[in-house]
């Protein structure tokens, strides 16, 4: 079997398609993707010429760097701006904008901000620079704790002094608890989220049909494994038998990646946290254990971090994006004002951001 062949063959994917128009339900149907993976996938195959207009799929909260709050990000730009500091980062990172600045604006004015490929990179360079203080921007969700978990653990071994990580790093199933709770959604399912699934497992998701009846469905990203995802919600939704069910199986498993989840319980607990859009969600976050604390750049540097949402000066409406409560084009600024090259917002930023994917999907006005 040839992967991409298999899963983006016209003639499998038309069949789904025509399969799904038999069961719609009359009225609206809104399904959440919860990943901006999928987000992007749907726009860049163009699947919405092949489903039933009364499908509504709703972008959500599955950008990790989107969905890291404002104060997070001038907090890192502050930390750019201490002596002798080191930032690394990923590169959607860079171009996210603060309140007064962005990471990209602090380095064009002489700030070390180095963009990496792995957490595991920060070993090298903290190795390499003795006399400078670095410090890692970890920003993710279950899908890059692992990692972040496995370089704390080896730069603790190798008695590293002078690297610490500032944890943004946030889960999935409690704010996917958050959105059904918000009546203004209306949804009728989930998408989850590939890539976290493949951690964490479909396990995590069963209080969502249990105890607010609205079906799961992992999938993977490609256009077959999207629209046979749909599929699998829809025949929930007509038989109103919600649960969790898996499209994803080649690569998730109900209990997730054990060895993975027990690197992450190793290194942090959990914590609330706050969600850009979204203010505080309760034990949403991942924060370093007192084991690790000389790692945690929170306790390694004497600044004050904010604990609330700070405010936008702009008219961005990136957390009611994030929310669902909002299409990207809804924002007035979506296009005429704000576009890759001039991203006002972090969901413009992102490759994974649902107003990047709009952006590439739709004619720009």
């Amino acid at each position: 079997m040839k992967y991409v062949d298999e899963y983006r063959n016209k003639n499998l994917i038309n069949k789904v398609s025509r399969r799904i128009k038999e069961i719609m339900p009359s009225g609206e149907i809104n399904i959440m993707e919860v990943c901006g993976t999928h987000t992007q996938s749907f726009c860049r195959f163009g699947l919405d010429k092949l489903l039933p207009e009364n499908l509504r799929l709703i972008a959500g909260p599955g950008c990790p760097v989107c969905v890291s709050p404002q104060q997070y990000i001038d907090a890192a730009i502050r930390l750019s701006k201490e002596k002798n500091t080191v930032i690394l980062t990923f590169g959607d990172m860079l171009r996210i904008p603060g309140t007064d600045s962005s990471l990209e604006k602090e380095k064009a004015k002489g700030a070390q901000v180095k963009i990496v490929y792995s957490a595991l990179d920060s070993l090298k360079i903290a190795r390499e620079n003795p006399d400078k203080k670095i410090i890692f921007l970890a920003v993710g969700f279950e899908t890059t704790a692992p990692t972040i978990a496995l370089s704390i653990i080896r730069a603790k071994k190798e008695g590293l002094r002078n690297l610490s990580f500032f944890s943004a790093l946030k889960l999935i199933p409690p704010v996917m608890k958050h959105l059904v709770t918000d009546r203004r959604l209306k949804l009728h399912g989930f998408l989850c989220p590939g890539h976290v699934s493949a951690i964490i497992g479909t396990k995590p998701y069963e209080f969502i049909p249990d105890t607010y009846g609205i079906p799961c469905c992992v999938a993977g990203f490609e256009p077959l494994d999207i629209l046979e995802g749909l599929y699998i919600l829809l025949k929930q939704i007509a038989a109103n038998k919600p649960g969790v069910k898996n499209q994803y199986m080649r690569v998730v498993a109900r209990n997730g990646n054990l060895k993975a989840i027990k690197l992450i319980s190793e290194v942090f607990r959990v914590s609330d946290t706050y969600w850009r859009g979204f203010g505080k969600v309760p034990r949403s976050g991942l924060k370093l254990k007192e084991t690790y604390s000389r790692f945690d750049t929170e306790k390694v540097f004497p600044l004050k971090f904010k604990t609330r949402e700070s405010k936008l000066k702009t008219r961005c409406r990136c957390g009611d994006v994030l929310k669902g409560l909002i299409f990207p084009r809804e924002c007035r600024l979506f296009s005429r004002v704000c576009n890759p090259q001039n991203p006002v917002g972090p969901c413009m930023v992102s490759s994974e951001g649902a107003c990047n994917a709009y952006y590439h999907k739709e004619p720009v006005a």
